[in-house]
């Protein structure tokens, strides 16, 4: 796969748009697509002004999973961020998702979060989720919960992707 550009955009499950940014395709491997920022990107929520991260960054799309991950070069204080999200769509230059709000963080310092229940709890009304939705989030959610504690593939180590943009 080549360095060429891609535009990353997460949307919200009425079709707003959520965080977007673009990111270069780095490679494929037994766990999805990889992509990686390097220090300096910037990036939107929505349709606020851009923002810059301080720290490179790659982050996993899955081929079937509902679910992405960034993987965060140090001295960031989140190691592993894990958007939980509707199945990564691949087209014409972009990546798109749906971010059903909740999230599986692992800090530096090795805890482990499960993020914005009560976001995911408000957005189940406010965009009436189907329950196949609700169930296919909640499930994915304690997966990865418990695979990110463990250190499971792909959680064990920071992945090799990252020396491409640090």
């Amino acid at each position: 796969m080549s360095h060429e550009m891609v535009n990353v955009i997460y949307r919200k499950y009425d079709g707003s748009l959520h965080w977007n940014h673009r990111a270069r395709l780095l490679g494929e491997d037994e766990h999805g697509v990889w992509t990686g920022c390097p220090a300096g990107t910037t990036g939107s929520k929505g349709t606020e002004p851009p923002i810059t991260w301080q720290h490179a960054f790659v982050l996993l799309l899955p081929r079937d999973a509902w679910w992405t991950a960034n993987f965060n070069a140090a001295p960031n204080k989140t190691e592993i961020y894990c958007d939980i999200a509707t199945v990564p769509q691949w087209s014409d230059g972009q990546v798109t998702m749906v971010d059903l709000d909740l999230d599986v963080i692992r800090m530096r310092d090795g805890r482990i979060i499960l993020d914005d229940e009560d976001e995911f709890a408000e957005h189940q009304v406010r965009y009436a989720y189907p329950p196949d939705v609700i169930e296919n989030a909640r499930t994915t959610a304690a997966r990865l919960m418990k695979a990110v504690t463990a250190g499971s593939a792909p959680f064990g180590a920071a992945p090799h992707w990252l020396s491409q943009v640090t």
